[in-house]
């Protein structure tokens, strides 16, 4: 059984995706152990809780500086005993410190196709609002690694969203979780609890 530790902001959406599909049986062979925020309003907690899931906040606000703070995640993740940290909508950068301990353990899901609208100034709608003011046809959801870059890590999974021309960045954000960033998530999860993922080369294989 895969022990999942899920990291969020804000409202849970993709939480929400992965709660749904351990319930559905759609995701098989993983339970998540933790739900931890950095932001002590997060819906995310409450989803955590109504579903009976230990759910804890670890804020930067809570400690003398960023590393302490560090320190802190790595404790609460270690003692959780997770297998796999999926990042749901998190906004912390996660460190290095927890990168070494956790190698092509830790999983993101990020709203682009990667490489396009990714990098530290790509994130939450400011990545729809970068694809409207391209001009592009298809956007998307991407699921990866997380390594040392910034969304630069193994990817596990794309799906594609066609960008409608009416769109404005919130129905595009809409549309590419409800299509994309759900479906995949929780696809990506049930390949890695299964035994089916593997890294080589930096470049991830799928075992069908």
């Amino acid at each position: 059984m895969l022990k999942l530790a899920v990291l969020v902001s804000g409202g849970g959406t993709n939480l929400q995706a992965i709660m749904d599909g351990i319930a559905s049986g759609s995701i098989t062979n993983a339970k998540i152990v933790t739900v931890i925020s950095n932001n002590k309003n997060a819906y995310a907690l409450t989803r955590a809780e109504q579903a009976g899931i230990p759910a804890s906040c670890i804020s930067p606000k809570d400690y003398a500086d960023r590393e302490a703070f560090h320190e802190a995640l790595l404790k609460a993740l270690v003692e959780s005993e997770a297998d796999l940290i999926v990042l749901a909508g998190c906004l912390v950068v996660i460190p290095e410190i927890i990168i070494d301990r956790f190698p092509n353990r830790i999983i993101n899901i990020h709203p682009s196709l990667i490489p396009s609208f990714c990098g530290t100034e790509y994130y939450g709608l400011k990545v729809h609002e970068g694809a409207l003011a391209r001009g592009v046809k298809l956007t998307g959801a991407t699921v990866h690694f997380v390594d040392k870059g910034t969304d630069t890590g193994p990817i596990i999974l794309q799906k594609a969203v066609e960008v409608l021309p009416d769109d404005t960045p919130k129905s595009l954000q809409q549309r590419v979780m409800e299509q994309a960033e759900w479906v995949i998530m929780p696809k990506a999860i049930d390949l890695i609890a299964n035994g089916k993922v593997k890294v080589q080369d930096g470049k991830v294989l799928i075992e069908q």
